[in-house]
């Protein structure tokens, strides 16, 4: 995947003055190397389609169905990742779940996960926040255990 598509835009500054601007093409990334002395490979990709619809409102009713008491509840329902991640977000195009039709467990399963993101870090140590934004990201996450080994 070449991170200077359009799927991945950037705009980098060398710190001079316009005059000494540069373009340069990053054609690799650190982010998904399973293999080879540096690692840090995908370990997720979580994304959930509400389809139209407020994304707490349709959780609220999955807790209910499940009979989880809230958000923190999850935490004993599911083996989540006990160590950050690094996180890179999703193209918008890329496939999500729905909401609507998957089984409940994996929407809440998804759910918890993001609520333990930021948009470029996922932390067990967190409280899992639900918010509009948090919910309806897509985001990548990766071990960077085999980067900084």
């Amino acid at each position: 995947m070449n991170p200077c598509s359009s799927r991945y835009p950037h705009s980098l500054n060398s710190g001079g003055p316009a005059s000494r601007t540069r373009e340069e093409h990053i054609s690799e990334s650190l982010l998904g190397k399973d293999e080879g002395h540096v690692r840090c490979p995908l370990l997720l990709r979580l994304a959930i389609d509400f389809e139209g619809k407020w994304p707490l409102a349709v959780l609220q009713r999955l807790l209910a169905k499940v009979g989880a008491a809230g958000p923190d509840a999850l935490r004993s329902r599911y083996a989540i990742p006990d160590r950050r991640l690094l996180g890179r977000p999703l193209p918008p195009d890329a496939p999500r779940i729905s909401a609507v039709e998957s089984p409940p467990e994996r929407v809440l399963e998804q759910a918890l996960l993001l609520g333990l993101c930021t948009r470029n870090l996922y932390d067990p140590a967190r409280p899992v926040i639900w918010t509009e934004a948090s919910l309806t990201r897509g985001i990548e996450l990766f071990d960077p255990r085999g980067f900084y080994a």
